[in-house]
């Protein structure tokens, strides 16, 4: 566990995989954490891990569709100690054919992915503006580039949330706030995954999986860390990361 700094990150989305390793490296390099998502006693766990290893973790309900929760979160954490991070780690990946997206889903996924994206960008940006520095990330996916059979929600979704993030980029890099963009563009090691492996191929196949052929949260988080820690004459905007073994 590194030394203490007198600086916070902000995870919002902060689940059991992705948000959760990004918020653990984060923690282990010193930063104190804000950890939220729309649950809070689903942190407890996050919370105990950070703070069993040496590290502070605070953590929040939090409905990141919602504008004054968003903005009290960041507040909160700014509060603690300078926010010097914000990670958009929001998901909301559905499936669903055309003719079955409801109004309904298409709104809340829109929501979600895309406007949440927004809110988060827009109110740390607020806070690490007159500080002239700071680093907000968002996490894409494979349908920030492509959509496919039934992700006419989540794709439009995460195209809008990447062009949030070029905007939001071209507009606050001249004044030293490194934004980017993350496409994760494969399978992310977590039980939803290896659950949807089993129902299409079988036991066997989940059995006899590669090694390494799912994204390890864990390495994942290290690249968020990565772009974090670049010198400012050579940021990365956007960055897309997968395994060896996936075909793209």
């Amino acid at each position: 566990m590194a030394a203490k700094r007198d600086a916070t990150v902000a995870v919002i989305g902060a689940g059991d995989y992705i948000g959760g390793a990004i918020a653990k490296r984060f923690a282990a390099e010193g930063y104190t954490v804000f950890a939220g998502r729309r649950t809070a006693d689903k942190l407890a766990p996050l919370k105990a891990e950070i703070e069993a290893a040496g590290g502070a973790c605070e953590t929040r309900g939090l409905d990141a569709r919602k504008e004054d929760e968003v903005t009290a979160f960041l507040a909160a954490a700014d509060a603690h100690a300078p926010l010097e991070v914000c990670i958009f780690n929001v998901g909301a990946n559905v499936n669903f054919l055309l003719l079955e997206t409801t109004e309904r889903v298409f709104r809340k996924v829109w929501e979600m992915a895309c406007y949440s994206g927004f809110l988060a960008g827009r109110e740390s940006a607020r806070l690490m503006l007159p500080r002239g520095r700071g680093s907000i990330f968002f996490t894409g996916a494979t349908a920030s580039l492509r959509g496919g059979v039934g992700y006419a929600a989540f794709s439009s979704a995460k195209f809008g949330l990447r062009a949030v993030a070029q905007s939001m980029a071209r507009e606050l890099g001249p004044k030293n706030i490194h934004v980017a963009h993350l496409i994760i563009d494969a399978g992310v090691d977590t039980a939803f995954v290896r659950d949807r492996i089993k129902a299409a191929q079988g036991e066997e196949a989940l059995k006899n999986l590669a090694p390494d052929r799912l994204m390890n949260p864990s390495s994942i988080a290290d690249t968020y860390w990565q772009l974090h820690s670049q010198p400012r004459d050579a940021w990365t905007h956007e960055l897309d990361i997968r395994p060896y073994g996936e075909q793209w």
